[in-house]
This record gives structure tokens, C-alpha cells and sequence, in this order.
């Protein structure tokens, strides 16, 4: 079972969100911990999954990538093979950055990045459209990314906003 975030584990991780690549020295003394009970918490973090792990975050239009593609696909038929024969193919494209199954008229939401229009074309026509149960699919260009991020850090139970009043956490 995962303990409860507090106050330190919740600037443990903002604190890594901003910079993974810290030293457990640089990190303990950003968020006000001695070195020790510093690693104990991120060791633990990392124990119960809430750290899954640790990357680099790549510029894609400094590789080529320039255009990023949100598509909606909607499939012919809703059975547990078509679904996890699509899910499957997602997984092995490395053009896809995000799937998500999703609710309302359209079966899937994905996030793609290709280099301009023609590398849409054909992300399209050799990859998303030789997948066996897609129907139609509907697609818009990314004109500008205006937050990106890959995580969130959860503020405070309601309980403590709502003893103020206001909906703001109390001043610590």
C-alpha cells in the first residue's frame, strides 16, 4: 500500500520534475532534507511506483520531427482482439508519443510527430491505415504546444483547502 504524500515527498517530486538529473546532495538540499532521510523518501517513491523512472525529454524539431498530429481513429468493430491488435500496433510505432483509449464517437486519441506534412502522409498510408479494424480516422495539426508536461504533482487532500476557505492551501 502507498503512504500518503506529504508536504516533503510532494517537493521531492516538483523538485525532480524540474530536474531528474540531480544528485540526491543537490536534491536533499533544495528540498530541506539531510542527505540520508533524502534518499530513504525518493527510494521509497521509487518502491511504490510513484517515481516510475527517469528520462530524457528530446527536442523532436531538432531532429526532423517538426509537426506534431493529434488523430482520432475510430475502428470498425469493438471486440477484445481488434482492441488489443490495436493497441499492440500503437505500442510498436515510434511515431506514436501518446494512445489512449477514449469514450464518445471516436474509439482512440493518439498523439503523433512526423517530419511535415508528407511524413504524415506517410505515417498514414504505410502505418495507421495497413492496421487491420480502422474505420475512419480524423486528424488535426498541432499549430503551437502552449504547456507540455509529463507529470503532475497532486496538491494537498481537499480537506486541507477547504479548512481555509478559499480553496487555497494554507501558508505553511
Amino acid at each position: 500500500m502507498t503512504k500518503p504524500l506529504d508536504r516533503i515527498d510532494r517537493k521531492i517530486l516538483r523538485t525532480l520534475l524540474e530536474n531528474g538529473r540531480l544528485s540526491n546532495a543537490e536534491l536533499s538540499e533544495k528540498v530541506g532534507l539531510s542527505p540520508s532521510p533524502c534518499w530513504q523518501r525518493v527510494k521509497r517513491l521509487e518502491d511504490e511506483g510513484v517515481i516510475r523512472g527517469y528520462t530524457a525529454i528530446l527536442d523532436q524539431a531538432k531532429l526532423g520531427l517538426t509537426e506534431t498530429v493529434i488523430i482520432e481513429v475510430m475502428l470498425e468493430r469493438h471486440d477484445d482482439e481488434v482492441l488489443e491488435r490495436f493497441g499492440e500496433a500503437m505500442a510498436a510505432l515510434p511515431e506514436v508519443l501518446e494512445a489512449y483509449l477514449t469514450t464518445g464517437e471516436y474509439d482512440y486519441l493518439i498523439k503523433v510527430t512526423v517530419a511535415g506534412t508528407a511524413g504524415y502522409e506517410q505515417f498514414l498510408r504505410r502505418k495507421l491505415y495497413k492496421i487491420e479494424g480502422v474505420r475512419h480516422s480524423r486528424s488535426c495539426f498541432a499549430l503551437k504546444c502552449l504547456k507540455h508536461t509529463l507529470s503532475v504533482v497532486p496538491d494537498p487532500e481537499p480537506s486541507s483547502m477547504e479548512a481555509t476557505g478559499t480553496g487555497r492551501v494554507p501558508a505553511r
